[in-house]
């Protein structure tokens, strides 16, 4: 199931607004055939599993990460699949949470007389695809919030001076975690004061650059900024309110880039709509790359699920820019939590992962 594990992890931000799942075929000992989702979300791992396969499928176990599909789509059940083929054995890892499954994959396979074993690997296989799950569940996607800090939390120096906390290695990770979400979002803050591309310049890698989503309620994002002029190359969604689009919104539309609308709150946009919006095109995994502002209202809302922390060997002093807003925090107890999960050196500097406490 690990095996499987791995394989889905290939697919993660490039297979929205479905699942990634991996899935390995097992006779005699010997592993006859692998899949994973692929890009777009088609075909399915199971599919890819069993072509590599063939005849041998007949009489062998299935360890899938996700639950087989049981309802007609763009391609046909996957349980009605691994039926055909023969199997006689089926893992899962986790129940899908789309109404449309939800046991019902399990319920068909048991129904043609496959053995049937589940939750194996479960932690690990809802953490891999929690994007798709929240997007099910909660009607918005997991957020990952990427800081990259000095060791006393600052983003800049004082007057703004920003480049480069960290270094080589941590900015190569930074593009990589791109390549792993769907979409990343930034306010028009980070535009103006940075002008980022927000793409995965990883070698072998730029097809997986993530759509760039900019939280713009008056719409100031420049016309001449990198990413307007590239948005005929990687998508450019501008999200702001009514009026703006209304006026403005053509001139971004004429250069490739789409607009969408959502209402405000206390003042700006309403980050959750924002979301809700994303999740609703489609997108699971999203990527906060963004300034004070919108980090702080990331988690005033409660909306991170996960913290990607880059920390520099270095330190700026409290005249430094900060890189949360004032949350309002007026006692300890009332802090977001996180709970530790990875860390590992680059270079110079470290990465610190961390995850919210429920799930």
């Amino acid at each position: 199931m690990r095996a499987a594990l791995g394989l889905a992890s290939r697919g993660l931000g490039n297979v929205a607004p479905n699942p990634a799942v991996g899935c390995v075929i097992v006779r005699d000992g010997r592993v006859v055939g692998r899949g994973f989702t692929q890009p777009g979300g088609r075909p399915h791992a199971e599919t890819e599993a069993l072509r590599e396969a063939g005849d041998l499928a007949r009489g062998a176990t299935a360890y899938v990460s996700l639950e087989p599909c049981s309802h007609h789509g763009k391609t046909p059940p996957c349980a009605d699949a691994l039926i055909a083929a023969g199997v006689a054995r089926v893992v899962v890892a986790t129940t899908d949470p789309d109404p449309r499954v939800s046991g019902n994959g399990v319920a068909r396979l048991r129904a043609a007389g496959i053995e049937v074993a589940e939750k194996v690997c479960e932690a690990e296989a809802r953490t891999l695809n929690e994007g798709f799950f929240r997007r099910v569940t909660d009607g918005r996607p997991m957020v990952t919030l990427k800081l990259a800090t000095s060791l006393d939390g600052m983003i800049g120096a004082l007057g703004g001076d920003s480049r480069w906390i960290t270094g080589d290695d941590a900015r190569r990770v930074g593009h990589l975690l791109r390549a792993t979400h769907d979409a990343v979002l930034t306010g028009v803050g980070t535009v103006l004061a940075d002008d980022p591309k927000l793409d995965c310049r990883i070698a072998g890698l730029g097809r997986r650059s993530p759509i760039r989503v900019v939280a713009d309620s008056s719409l100031r994002t420049p016309l001449d900024s990198q990413l307007v002029r590239t948005a005929r190359k990687v998508p450019l969604w501008l999200v702001t309110t009514d009026h703006a689009a209304a006026v403005l919104g053509e001139r971004y539309t004429d250069a490739g880039a789409e607009v969408f609308t959502v209402p405000t709150a206390d003042g700006g946009l309403d980050l959750r709509g924002v979301l809700q919006t994303l999740a609703a095109r489609g997108v699971t995994r999203v990527l906060a790359e963004s300034g004070r502002a919108v980090a702080g209202s990331l988690l005033r809302a409660d909306m991170v699920d996960r913290i990607a922390w880059f920390r520099a060997a270095a330190v700026i002093g409290g005249d430094g820019v900060t890189a949360v807003q004032s949350l309002g925090v007026v006692k300890v107890a009332a802090m977001p939590r996180f709970m530790p999960d990875t860390q590992v050196r680059l270079g110079q500097d470290v990465l610190e992962t961390y995850r919210r406490t429920t799930y």
